[in-house]
């Protein structure tokens, strides 16, 4: 039997890329960035770009680390832990026997079937992909007792080949799929403390949107451990690579002229009116292209077609929604397993609690609220850049 693997690595699988034309090109080179960022600090750590792959080197002790990482990297749809060995029959197979035994003694259960699926990018390799499946499960086979199941089985040995090396694996772990993070723009996240608004930046970084978040804070009706909470979900967002920094717009006293401006009805309205202008001058000096909210259809009284065509009325940038649809038990799941819920259900709340009416509109016409908001003595306009200009930036990189 050969030498033993010579390495370990992480191999890294994205799907969406594949059909970017003539522009693959430039989504492969910002995933690559992507991922470089994600391990810059595992030691021992390299990244390298072969043709449809990406190949994640690191020290055995570090490959959980590593792993960690790239499952929160956007535009990976799967990863697996390796040998690397050489692109020879013998250094494969020995490496595939080491992979079924370390599979089954983390898990004995796995060790009731197994099959073996391979794949040779180099065709100049000496044995085709069904052949070479087949010889590596006969050594399985033999060393392990293990019967052979080719559909349902209990363990997958992968083996991919390419011109240099063999890689062989025994688990895949799921990555987010989507978009490298940056490939469609960069947009501003109108980030609360709520469920949704965390769930809403996530899916938008999935569709390639780089993002800064904006927190509106109104003390002292609403206190720091509200802050702190907006900020702990801005750094679990961060660690997808979905948020690079929160802005913190102090909101108290134009919240309460708003309020004051009345009629008490069209309260939530005018705050985010007022909302939607403070984040166009944020967006306009961290050159966002887009503001993101997590409003949805029909989930509170405000939220009503009417209302949000009132609301972003007073937008100068696009409004995108990405749970516009969503049910709140689609986005709790999704809150849940990128990792906020737990976050966001602390009792805690924020400004868009305060003073909001028992029975607030339902059709709110932009009319009635530029009536409203005439009756600000310094105007809306004033209003707005006096928040962006007191409003505090930290970093979350």
């Amino acid at each position: 039997m050969s030498a033993p693997p010579v390495s370990h690595a992480v191999l890294c699988r994205f799907g969406e890329l594949f059909l970017k034309g003539g522009n693959r090109g430039i989504f492969e080179q910002t995933l690559a960035k992507n991922i470089r960022r994600a391990v810059a600090d595992v030691p021992g750590a390299r990244v390298e770009t072969p043709h449809g792959r990406v190949i994640v080197h690191a020290p055995a002790d570090r490959i959980e680390d590593a792993c960690a990482r790239l499952e929160r990297v956007f535009g990976l749809v799967s990863i697996s832990s390796v040998v690397e060995t050489a692109a020879d029959v013998e250094a494969i197979e020995a490496a595939a026997v080491t992979a079924a035994l370390a599979a089954i003694e983390r898990d004995p259960a796995r060790g009731a079937s197994f099959r073996v699926q391979a794949r040779r990018s180099d065709k100049r390799f000496p044995l085709s992909s069904l052949d070479l499946a087949a010889r590596v499960g006969a050594k399985v086979a033999a060393a392990t007792g293990m019967p052979v199941k080719l559909v349902g089985a209990a363990l997958t040995i992968g083996i991919e080949v390419s011109s240099t090396s063999g890689f062989v694996f025994a688990d895949t772990r799921a990555a987010p799929g989507g978009l490298p993070a940056g490939t469609s723009g960069h947009g501003l996240l109108l980030l609360s403390g709520g469920i949704d608004s965390p769930v809403a930046g996530w899916l938008s970084a999935k569709r390639g949107l780089s993002l800064d978040g904006l927190y509106f804070h109104s003390p002292p009706f609403v206190g720091e451990k509200s802050k702190d909470k907006v900020v702990s979900l801005a750094r679990v967002l961060a660690s997808w690579q979905a948020l690079r920094t929160l802005y913190v717009a102090p909101f108290t006293d134009v919240q309460k002229r708003l309020r004051d401006a009345g009629p008490a009805e069209l309260a939530v309205v005018l705050y985010r009116r007022m909302m939607m202008r403070i984040a166009d001058r944020i967006a306009d000096r961290t050159r966002a292209m887009s503001l993101v909210t997590g409003e949805n259809l029909g989930q509170v009284a405000s939220q009503t077609v009417p209302n949000l065509t009132t609301i972003e009325n007073a937008a100068r940038h696009l409004v995108l929604r990405p749970l516009v649809t969503y049910d709140k038990m689609e986005t709790t799941a999704l809150a849940r397993r990128i990792g906020t819920y737990d976050i966001s259900a602390l009792p805690y709340e924020d400004c868009c609690s305060l003073f909001v009416p028992p029975h607030p509109a339902t059709a709110a016409r932009v009319q009635d609220a530029e009536r409203a908001e005439a009756r600000l003595e310094a105007g809306v306009d004033a209003e707005a850049d006096a928040v962006a200009d007191a409003t505090e930036k930290i970093d979350l990189t």
